[in-house]
This record gives structure tokens, C-alpha cells and sequence, in this order.
């Protein structure tokens, strides 16, 4: 069927109408193109390539094993004695040390005296002797005395031996001393013979002990041809007494000294009217 130019003319508008319409639908339903931007990814940037230092330990402070538990006794800063040994307690109080014991006869008969005049002192004692007799050591700790290293076998010359021979002699008595009784504290050394040396004291003090020297020595080891009992122990007491003062260590022996024991029932006494009679402070 043909139609005419004007029904064409009506049929073309309807057409193109519709079109338009159905175009601005369809615009309508996309979005505007800024609408559909992704968002920014921000990626985190890469590790540095240089490591991170690492945090530097905090210092530790650790206390050597030979220096147990204890320090030194400190008896103010005069010393006096050979190599900055001490030759005084720093009061006015006097100090009684007995050497190279313990002897398991004579040191007995001390310890017993002391306790009758309640009397404290200060035990200088050999390694081997320690070793020897060990109960005698509990006894003079139970009496409350104050103990002290005088080496392993009353060595003269130890003091020039090289220092790792010497700390090995001090801690070998140390050790003696102990497996005797745990409990004991040995706060002091003595050289023997008083031959001290800047090596022996500062081993010492690196072992927790302080080196005693003394201001008082009878010489009760001493026993010239000829001299009787009687004569021994009067001299021993005549010494003590001229030479005594304040603040005094007095060196005297109860290793096979019998004498030592009957002057110093005369001594004691004579002692504690003048003086207070104290064992080395620990």
C-alpha cells in the first residue's frame, strides 16, 4: 500500500520523536564519567633498604664469684702496715689475734679462756691446719671470734710468687675454712711473718678480705736458749703492756704456744681495766 507524502511526513515525525526520547532516557541512566573515577589507592611505600639499628643492650653489673657475698671490713683510710696493710682497728678499742692455728691442743685451752673472760678475738688461720682439724674452726666460729686467712702452709715468700699463684693459695684456705663451716665469714688476711707486698694485699682485697697487720708483737713464738717458762711469759707481758694503746692489734700465737695461754691469764684482765677488748669487726 502506498502512502501518501503527507501520512510519510506524520509516520517520519513519530519516528524521530521517539528516538529522541528513548536517547534521553538512556542518557539519563549513565553517570557522568567524573562519577565513575576509582577511588585513590595509597600503597604503603617499601622498607628501607638500611636495617633498622638494633636497641644496645642495657649494661648488667654481675659480681665475681670470688668476691661472695661480702666486701672488705673498711677500718677508715690510715693503714699504717707494709703495703697499706692495717696495723690498727681505726677506735679506740684493742684487737687480740692469735696465728697459725688451729692446734688442736693449745687453741682449745684459748678458746676456753676467752669464753671465762668473755672476751672476743680474731683467729689468723692456716690452710693445712684447717684441713687437719676442722671442728676446731666451728668452735672458734660458735664463739663468736673473727676469723682470717694466713695461708695455705704459713708460706714466708708468697708475696713474690706470681699473683694467680698467690689467689690460688688465699682461695685454696678460703676454701678450707668454709667446707669446715658454711657459715663462716673470713673478712681478713694476714701474710705470714708480716711480709706483706702490694700483690698479696690487693689479691686479698680482691677476695673480700682486708690485710691485718699489728701494732703490738711479743714475739711469743720467740724462745731464746736458756729462757724458762716463767721468764717467756713474763717478757710476753711486759711487752704488751709497755707497747699497748689505743686502737692496738695485738700479734700473739696459740700454734703450740703453751706460754701464749698462762701470759695471757695475767694479760686479760690487765687488758680490759684499760681498754675495751673487741674481735676485728666483720
Amino acid at each position: 500500500m502506498r502512502l501518501s507524502r503527507s501520512k510519510k511526513a506524520v509516520l517520519m515525525g513519530t519516528a524521530l520523536l521517539t528516538i529522541g526520547v528513548a536517547g534521553r532516557a538512556a542518557a539519563q541512566e549513565v553517570p557522568h564519567h567524573h562519577a565513575t573515577r576509582a577511588a585513590p589507592i595509597f600503597k604503603t611505600p617499601p622498607p628501607s633498604s638500611k636495617p633498622k639499628p638494633k636497641p644496645k643492650p642495657k649494661p648488667t653489673h654481675t659480681t665475681p664469684a670470688h668476691t661472695v657475698a661480702s666486701h672488705a671490713p673498711k677500718l677508715g683510710k690510715k693503714t699504717g702496715g707494709p703495703a697499706g696493710s692495717h696495723l690498727s682497728t681505726g677506735t679506740r678499742s684493742v684487737a687480740l689475734t692469735f696465728d697459725d692455728g688451729p692446734d688442736p691442743v693449745q687453741t682449745p685451752r684459748m678458746l676456753k679462756l676467752l669464753a671465762q673472760q668473755h672476751v672476743h678475738a680474731t683467729f689468723c688461720l692456716v690452710g693445712e691446719n684447717v684441713q687437719r682439724h676442722p671442728e676446731l674452726v666451728r668452735k672458734i666460729v660458735a664463739g663468736g671470734h673473727t676469723l682470717c686467712n694466713h695461708t695455705w702452709s704459713h708460706s714466708l715468700t708468697i708475696g713474690k710468687k706470681p699473683a694467680a699463684e698467690i689467689r690460688a693459695d688465699l682461695q685454696r684456705t678460703n676454701d678450707a675454712i668454709l667446707n669446715a663451716d658454711p657459715k663462716a665469714k673470713i673478712g681478713y688476711f694476714r701474710a705470714p711473718g708480716g711480709n706483706f707486698t702490694p700483690s698479696l694485699v690487693t689479691t686479698a682485697q680482691s677476695l673480700g678480705m682486708t690485710s691485718l697487720y699489728w701494732k703490738v708483737d711479743p714475739r711469743d713464738w720467740e724462745h731464746p736458749q736458756g729462757e724458762s717458762d716463767a721468764a717467756h711469759q713474763t717478757r710476753v707481758i711486759r711487752t704488751v703492756e709497755k707497747h699497748v694503746g689505743k686502737g692496738a692489734i695485738i700479734l700473739s700465737h696459740d700454734y703450740n704456744q703453751p706460754d701464749t695461754i698462762a701470759a695471757y691469764r695475767t694479760l686479760i684482765p690487765w687488758l680490759r681495766h684499760r681498754y675495751q677488748l673487741v674481735a676485728m669487726p666483720i
